[in-house]
This record gives structure tokens, sequence and C-alpha cells, in this order.
């Protein structure tokens, strides 16, 4: 039988030998505000200046830089108005920035229907599967989308509907974030197509293919 001074110094070094597995338990599992405990400290921690702080290592002694001349913060180069705001000489803009031919407009179809169709449905008439759900819920707190085939929406400029699509407009949210300018001016001309098609008269159809119509 071993001594008893052999079977207790066993028993305490198995309890040490657990106690950074509980260390490490706790610190995976516990919230804290600080910060986790780094063995390897990499560049977590490292010295560095605050605000307003000198610096001996530049003529001038400041640690603060000034930006290189003629440097753009990012996402401030949007001179273009046209493109990015949608007007011209401070008004709508009437027309898109770029030509308008099939492959803007198919883009314009592949992103309407990512990011418009839910609400306004695929046909535009603002039956989309998001609005039709909402009205089966009953909830009295959804805001029907307005169809693109009412009179007032048909007659805004195409810098309207970019505004609207970029900044949101009433209960619709702002796309400006998701959707990059040139998608939502394709998304605008394919919108002018399926306006057309709801409501275009005979004479914009090919003599030939007239016959084609029921």
């Amino acid at each position: 039988m071993l001594p008893r001074w052999v079977t207790w110094s066993v028993a305490l070094a198995a309890l040490l030998a657990m106690l950074p597995l509980a260390c490490v338990a706790r610190a995976r599992y516990a919230h804290t505000s600080k910060p986790r405990i780094h063995i390897i400290q990499d560049m977590d921690n490292q010295p560095r200046f605050k605000a307003q702080q000198a610096n001996p290592l530049f003529a001038d002694g400041r640690a603060m830089r000034r930006a290189v001349e003629g440097t753009i913060a990012r996402g401030t180069l949007r001179d273009d108005e046209h493109l990015y705001a949608g007007l011209v000489l401070g008004e709508w803009a009437a027309a898109p920035p770029m030509p308008v031919d099939a492959a803007l407009l198919e883009r314009g179809r592949e992103r309407f229907e990512i990011f418009c169709a839910p609400c306004h449905g695929l046909d535009g008439y603002g039956k989309g599967i998001v609005s039709r759900r909402a009205d089966r819920l009953q909830e009295g707190t959804w805001v029907p989308p307005l169809s693109f085939h009412d009179a007032a929406v048909r007659a805004r400029p195409d810098g309207h509907l970019f505004n609207t699509i970029t900044h949101g407009i009433r209960t619709m949210p702002a796309y400006g974030r998701q959707v990059p300018a040139a998608d939502r001016w394709a998304i605008v001309s394919y919108l002018r197509a399926l306006q057309k098609s709801q409501a275009a008269p005979l004479a914009d159809v090919p003599s030939e293919r007239r016959s084609e119509l029921r």
C-alpha cells in the first residue's frame, strides 16, 4: 500500500494538471468586455500613437500625417451626377447615362428579379411573393408596394426612379449599398421595358408580326 503522502501528491498533481484545461474552457465560453489572453501576441498589441500625439520620427514632430496631395477618400469620387445621382443640370435625368441595349436590359432583368420582384412581382404589379404573404398574414402593418404600371409611376423620369432605388421611398428601403450604380440604371431600363410591355400600342408591333397577337 502506498504511503498517504504519495496518494495525496498524485491527487494534487492531477488537480493541478486540470487547471489549464479549466481556464481554457472558461475563456472559451465566458462573456467579458476585456480582451482575451494572448500567449502569442502577433499584431494584436503593438506600439501606437494616439491622436495629436508627438512623434520624433518625423521632422515636424507630429504623429498624425497629412493626406498625400490628390488623395481621394474611398467612395467619394462620384462627380458624375448623371451616373450617381440621376441628375442632369439639377433636374431628374430623362434617360440612363449609358446606351440601352439588349445586354443592359438582360442585366436589369436579372437584378430586378433578385431585388425588386419579391415585393413588386415579376410583372411589376406589386403582387410579389413577399406582398402576397403579408396580405395573408393580415397584421395591419404592411403597406402594399406600388404597381409600376400606375400612371403616376410611369410619368416619373428615369432619374427619379434611379433615386428611389438608391435611397428608398416611404416604406421601401434603400438599395444603394447592395446594388451598384450601373446595375440600378439597368433595373430602371428593364422597368421601362416592362412598363412598355403592358401598355404598348399596336403601332409599336412590326406589321409582319401583328398576326401573332391574340
